[in-house]
């Protein structure tokens, strides 16, 4: 398969404006994506897909190649848009905002597609360490069927049982103090799509789900459709806030030291 690894990027955030461009390890955040992504085997090739040109000036100093696109409603519409014309059969679609990809998770993800030719997509997951993890909302959890296929996808702990919550002495509910997070599965959310796929995912129609929890996933279960999930050992790190932030640039220290 001829497989084009995409990476998303602009420069809007609402948490954290300009995050592509922040400095971690020497370098900006993009350029960094692009480095570990240029390290997948088997990628065809490997570009970053935006519409600001001070993203896409980071990305060619670095040696990288830019497709700049239009204004899009979605990370996903622009890779569509940015691999319209690439004979491609396999998009990976890493985010732009994790600085520490592991290209053998994105390896694995490509390898899931072989013979499976009925797979039109994939996803990375991983298990949730820690009961905050569990609670937190930035923190997107994924429910696996018995056939390694996606069942549903929550910012709340899923599947929900008895003893994740319980009444506060004010009367409103809380999490509860001690919970075992074993079993439960974080998404990473770094997608492989057979193109063809892709192209027909980005005419599908929001659906209520997806619109309630921010979840753009949930619109290909919306609309009957399936996605493998391929669990990893390693979670990465999104940088969504300053402390990411602050986060990235002590992890991206200690490997270098």
């Amino acid at each position: 398969m001829r497989v084009v690894i995409a990476i998303p990027s602009r420069i809007g955030s609402t948490r954290l404006p300009a995050k592509a461009l922040a400095e971690i390890g020497g370098e900006p955040m993009i350029a960094r994506v692009w480095r570990r992504c240029s390290r997948v085997r088997g990628a065809a090739r490997v570009l970053v897909a935006t519409d600001d040109a001070r993203i896409a000036g980071a990305v060619r100093e670095a040696g990288g190649e830019v497709v700049l696109t239009g204004e899009h409603a979605s990370g996903t519409d622009r890779i569509a848009a940015a691999v319209h014309d690439d004979p491609c059969e396999l998009v990976v679609n890493v985010q732009g905002d994790e600085p520490f990809v592991d290209p053998a998770g994105v390896e694995a993800l490509v390898e899931s597609f072989a013979g499976s030719p009925t797979q039109e997509a994939a996803t990375l997951a991983t298990p949730v360490r820690t009961a905050d993890e569990l609670y937190q909302p930035s923190v997107v959890k994924v429910l696996v069927g018995r056939d390694g296929y996606a069942v549903c996808f929550s910012r709340h702990p899923i599947p929900w049982r008895e003893g994740l919550w319980e009444v506060a002495p004010d009367g409103w509910g809380r999490p509860a103090a001690a919970v075992d997070p074993a079993g439960y599965l974080r998404h990473i959310g770094t997608y492989a799509f057979r193109a063809a796929f892709l192209r027909e995912f980005t005419r599908f129609e929001p659906t209520p789900g997806e619109q309630a929890e921010r979840l753009e996933q949930l619109r290909i279960l919306e609309h009957g459709r399936r996605i493998r999930v391929v669990v990893v050992g390693e979670a990465g790190l999104a940088v969504d806030t300053r402390e990411d932030l602050a986060e990235a640039r002590r992890r991206a220290a200690r490997e270098a030291g």
